[in-house]
């Protein structure tokens, strides 16, 4: 009987996150996301995992329904409990928003993850100026 190692896993993508400037000021927007994926699980461990700590815990995390996979109410992100909802929002559609209990809301635009780097680039880095 022979056996083999495991394949490697892959190293962790760098997470694609841009998040506009600290303001006092209220904004519609606090940055960029291009995820990977439209997979839920997959992709939000990572998002959470690269937000500035001074954001808090995170526990509550609403995407848009239609373009999302499908996901439980609620999933454990580094031993801590985050309800997930999707919404329809006509009036933003492509945004995630991430609820911190006694520390704030972040809205995110979401640049679609099958976008050409070619193409995600200049929308992130002018969706970023505009929130400057």
């Amino acid at each position: 009987m022979t056996t083999t190692a495991p394949p490697t896993p892959p190293t962790s993508p760098h997470l694609r996150l841009r998040l506009a400037p600290a303001s006092a000021l209220p904004r519609r927007l606090d940055g960029v996301w291009w995820p990977r994926s439209y997979d839920l699980l997959a992709e939000l461990p990572q998002l959470l995992a690269g937000l500035p700590r001074a954001w808090g815990h995170i526990a509550g995390v609403t995407v848009n329904g239609a373009a999302w996979s499908a996901a439980p109410g609620r999933m454990l992100v580094s031993n801590k409990v985050v309800r997930l909802r999707k919404a329809v929002a006509r009036h933003a559609p492509d945004t995630v928003v991430l609820l911190a209990p006694g520390h704030g809301r972040w809205d995110l635009l979401v640049v679609p993850p099958d976008t050409t780097e070619e193409d995600a680039e200049p929308i992130m880095t002018a969706a970023l100026s505009s929130l400057a």
